[in-house]
């Protein structure tokens, strides 16, 4: 199966903008499927370093694992 995961929510609401990030790598990845994820508007901020690294949902592990994982998982991601 394939999924694709569009995240619009970025710093201003951090457990929006991690739930997407959430169910693609601790979902999608770990049964197997096929993923990938759009960072589209304010979630583009994810791409700096200094707000991933800040970014702390509620429920939801932090958004540095998070996108450390799609890393390590070689998800993309598109912008």
């Amino acid at each position: 199966m394939k999924t694709l995961y569009f995240d619009t929510a970025g710093a201003a609401d951090a457990t929006r903008a991690s739930v997407p990030l959430h169910l693609a790598v601790n979902g999608s990845v770990e049964v197997g499927h096929e993923t990938a994820v759009v960072l589209a508007g304010d979630a583009t901020e994810l791409l700096s370093e200094e707000t991933a690294n800040r970014l702390e949902g509620v429920g939801v592990p932090p958004a540095r694992e998070l996108l450390a994982k799609l890393l390590e998982h070689a998800v993309p991601v598109y912008v």
